[in-house]
């Protein structure tokens, strides 16, 4: 984890730093946006993946449902899949709505020299980016925990279609 951590790390980092820091705000809020969205997508399989029930994907195996058998997989390493997307995913998310962020407050702050205005503005900025991905999480989570399996089957299906 640590590795796939890091290089994915460096590869998005460098992606939102050179995308991000050229684009203005409108572009910088729109990179946000995605990173906030994909943390919070991710956060809810991780947590889908920890609450799941074999017993009922194996159940759902006997029924042939499709995304089943790749749903039992899933559950089964729970742990790594929680780690990975909860962890992993969410935090260089959260990592890269910081450099938007960042990116955001400069472009805002290029001519103020008000040093209480500065600092008024970078945490308005982070404190707006905070809430956002914190309020949508806490949403996804209690939603999570209620359709664990459905969320993991609807995955397994998806990943079918890949693998």
């Amino acid at each position: 984890m640590f590795f796939i951590a890091i290089s994915l790390s460096l590869f998005f980092g460098f992606i939102s730093q050179t995308l991000l820091t050229s684009m203005g705000i409108a572009v910088a809020s729109i990179g946000i946006s995605i990173f906030i969205f994909f943390s919070v997508i991710f956060d809810m399989i991780g947590i889908a993946a920890a609450s799941a029930e074999t017993e009922v994907f194996k159940q759902w195996i006997k029924e042939n449902k499709k995304g089943a058998v790749t749903g039992y997989i899933l559950c089964k390493h729970s742990e790594k899949v929680c780690s990975f997307c909860a962890d992993v995913v969410g935090d260089i998310c959260s990592t890269l709505c910081g450099a938007g962020g960042a990116c955001i407050v400069v472009a805002l702050t290029e001519n103020i020299y008000d040093n209480h205005l500065l600092i008024l503005i970078s945490i308005s900025v982070s404190a707006l980016i905070a809430g956002l991905t914190i309020f949508f999480k806490a949403l996804m989570k209690e939603y999570a925990l209620k359709n664990c399996n459905i969320i993991i089957l609807r995955l397994g299906k998806i990943l079918e279609r890949f693998i």
